[in-house]
């Protein structure tokens, strides 16, 4: 009996090593072949996305920075004694859903305030404040 699993132990092994993967990819890179390798996603389309992902958070910080540049966005946060620099701080490391809301409320604002309106209705306030809030909270849970 020790005779034959000397005998099979060796072969096993040899079989085991070769139907591996890594074997077989080693023993097709040294036979030369040049077949194309197979991507879920192509490289190309990989770094369009997440160049256009990239886009798109720098475009939602801009229109944060732009609402909180805003005259009438400072006074608002002047009379709540929120201090605008930290805010403005706090936007460069949002991401996610929360950088989203902020960007749709700021936006909200920006589109309300466009042209140097003098007047601010109380929907936008309302606006205004809920966006120093939502920064206050998120500087407030991190």
């Amino acid at each position: 009996m020790r005779f034959v699993r000397q005998r099979l132990v060796f072969p096993l092994i040899l079989l085991t090593i070769a139907a591996s993967p890594a074997f077989a990819d080693l023993s097709r890179q040294s036979a030369g072949a040049t077949a194309d390798q197979q991507h879920l996603v192509a490289p190309g389309q990989l770094a369009a996305t997440v160049t256009d992902h990239v886009a798109h958070q720098d475009a939602n910080r801009a229109a944060i920075r732009e609402a909180l540049a805003r005259p009438a966005v400072r006074d608002v946060a002047s009379s709540m004694h929120l201090d605008l620099a930290r805010a403005a701080a706090v936007v460069e490391t949002m991401t996610g859903a929360d950088l989203e809301q902020a960007a749709n409320a700021a936006r909200t604002v920006n589109q309300q305030l466009v042209g140097g309106a003098s007047t601010v209705v109380i929907s936008t306030t309302t606006i205004i404040i809920a966006l120093l809030v939502l920064i206050v909270l998120i500087v407030a849970l991190k």
